[in-house]
C-alpha cells in the first residue's frame, strides 16, 4: 500500500501550499511572475498529459461500450445533474462562490491513476478501468470547457468569454493535441520516466498556492463564514455519497458482472483535481479562483479516503470466497 503514502505525501503538500498561501501570499512583482510560470506550467503539464494517454487503448475498448458509456454517462451527465440541481443550496447553505466551486467540481472527468488502482485493489475490470479512465480525461479536454460554459455561466454566476476561450485552446487543447501528435517520439520517454509524476504533483501544487494567493488578495475568506465551509464538506460528503450508491446500484441493474460493476464505481464515481485545478485557472480566469477550487480539493480528499475503504472490503470479501 506505498502508493497511499505517496497520496497522503501529495494532500500534505496541497494543503501546506494553501496556508503558505494564506500566510504569505504572491503580492507586487511576484504576481505576474506566478502568473506567467504557472500558465506555462499547465501549457506542460497538459502536452505530458497527451503524450501519456494512449487513443488506440479507448479504440481497443470499444468492443466493451457499455461499460464505457456508463462511466462516462456518470461522469459528464449524472454529475453535471447532480451539480445543476443543487444551486438550490445557494445562498442558504452555501455562498454563491461555493457553489460555483461545487457546479464546477461536477463537470472536472474521472481520475486515471487512483481510478485503476482502485479497481486493481478490489479485484475488479482493470482492463476496462484503464480505458474508461483513459478516455474521460481525453474527452474532458473537451467536455468539461463546454458544460462549464453551457451551465456556469447561466447557473454559477460565472463568464466564460471569448479570452477565456483563446485561453482553453493555447493553454489546454493546443499542448494536449501536441502531446498527442508527438507520442511517436515521447511517449516511450514519458512511460520510461514514472517519476514525471513528480512534475504533475508539483503543478497542482504551484497552482494551489496561485489560487489561493488570488484569493488572499481579493480577501477569500472574508466572503466565507465557518457554518458554510461546514455545508461545504457535507454537500461533497452527500455528492460522492449518493454517486457512489448510484453508481453501484445502476450497475447492476444493467446486468455487469462484479468486475464491470467495480471499474463502474470507481472511474464513474471520481473527479481529477490533477485535470480539475489546472483548467480551472484558465476557464476562470480574473475570477475568485481559490474559492472556485476549495470544493474540488475537499471532494478528492473525501473520495480517496470513501475509495480506499471499499477497495479494502471488496478485496477481503474476494479473498473470503476463494
Amino acid at each position: 500500500m506505498g502508493w497511499l503514502k505517496r497520496v497522503d505525501r501529495f494532500l500534505l503538500a496541497i494543503v501546506t501550499a494553501a496556508v503558505v498561501a494564506t500566510v504569505l501570499p504572491a503580492q507586487g512583482v511576484t504576481v505576474p511572475v506566478l502568473e506567467w510560470v504557472t500558465k506555462a506550467a499547465v501549457a506542460v503539464l497538459f502536452f505530458v498529459y497527451g503524450a501519456r494517454l494512449k487513443p488506440d487503448q479507448a479504440l481497443a475498448g470499444l468492443k466493451h461500450w457499455r461499460l464505457h458509456l456508463t462511466i462516462l454517462g456518470l461522469t459528464f451527465v449524472v454529475f453535471p445533474f447532480i451539480g445543476w440541481g443543487l444551486q438550490v443550496l445557494s445562498p442558504w447553505l452555501l455562498s454563491p462562490a461555493l457553489y460555483a466551486g461545487v457546479l464546477y467540481l461536477t463537470l472536472v472527468p474521472s481520475t486515471v491513476q487512483s481510478s485503476i488502482n482502485f479497481t486493481s485493489i478490489a479485484k475488479g475490470n482493470v482492463a476496462g478501468a484503464i480505458v474508461s479512465a483513459s478516455a474521460s480525461n481525453l474527452l474532458g479536454v473537451f467536455l468539461t470547457p463546454l458544460l462549464c460554459w453551457l451551465l456556469m455561466t447561466t447557473s454559477g454566476g460565472i463568464t466564460i468569454d471569448a479570452s477565456s476561450v483563446l485561453d482553453i485552446v493555447g493553454q489546454l487543447l493546443v499542448p494536449f493535441v501536441l502531446g498527442q501528435l508527438s507520442r511517436r517520439w515521447t511517449a516511450d520517454w514519458v512511460a520510461a520516466h514514472p517519476k514525471l509524476k513528480l512534475f504533475d504533483n508539483g503543478v497542482i501544487v504551484l497552482v494551489v498556492y496561485s489560487a489561493f494567493s488570488a484569493g488572499m488578495r481579493e480577501h477569500m475568506w472574508q466572503q466565507v463564514e465557518p457554518l458554510q465551509l461546514l455545508g461545504l464538506v457535507l454537500v461533497c460528503l452527500v455528492i460522492l455519497a449518493t454517486m457512489l450508491s448510484l453508481s453501484w446500484w445502476l450497475a447492476r441493474r444493467l446486468g455487469f458482472n462484479r468486475e464491470d460493476v467495480i471499474a463502474i464505481q470507481f472511474c464513474g464515481t471520481k473527479k481529477s483535481l490533477a485535470t480539475g485545478l489546472p483548467m480551472a485557472t484558465v476557464l476562470f480566469a480574473g475570477s475568485p479562483v481559490g474559492l472556485l477550487v476549495l470544493p474540488l480539493m475537499v471532494f478528492h480528499q473525501a473520495q480517496l479516503m470513501a475509495c480506499g475503504s471499499l477497495a479494502a472490503r471488496y478485496a477481503r470479501q474476494v479473498d473470503d470466497t476463494d
